[in-house]
């Protein structure tokens, strides 16, 4: 857990940032309500943990889940932001689901040029082979002529 009240705050840099992506540009934010905006935040964060962790303890379970979240966001009264959050959780999938199959892709790739490699390797030693049966055939053939 924190040591400190202000080690559960959000970082200043994220909070900056969603506060300007927030606002229509030109729109300025003092250093004070950055750091109410920062602290109200943090609060809402931690009341909804501590509501999902309310769900998840009832079902007996110590990691929470979605469900957990979404039913702590209509226990909190915010049901009007199921919606975006359901669509920002679904984006999330999306992208992660992308990242697996091209992380799968880049993999079989490899594994494909591994595998053309050894096929390569096998087949210079394949010719090596049949170089030295030549040879042995030629000696075999100059110690019979001889």
């Amino acid at each position: 857990m924190a040591e400190r009240p202000e080690d559960l705050n959000l970082p200043n840099a994220v909070v900056t940032r969603i506060i300007k992506e927030a606002l229509p540009e030109g729109v300025n934010v003092s250093k004070e309500a950055r750091s109410a905006i920062s602290r109200a935040a943090s609060v809402f964060v931690l009341y909804a943990t501590s509501c999902a962790n309310n769900f998840a303890m009832k079902q007996k379970r110590k990691t929470l889940n979605v469900t957990d979240v979404m039913s702590a966001m209509e226990e909190m009264e915010f049901q009007r932001f199921l919606g975006p959050l359901k669509e920002a959780l679904e984006a999330y999938r999306q992208e992660q689901k992308g990242k697996k199959e091209a992380s799968e892709l880049k993999k079989k790739d490899k594994d494909k040029k591994a595998d053309g490699e050894e096929d390569k390797i096998k087949a210079d030693d394949n010719e090596d082979e049949e170089e030295k049966m030549e040879e042995e055939e030629v000696i075999e053939d100059e110690e019979v002529d001889n």
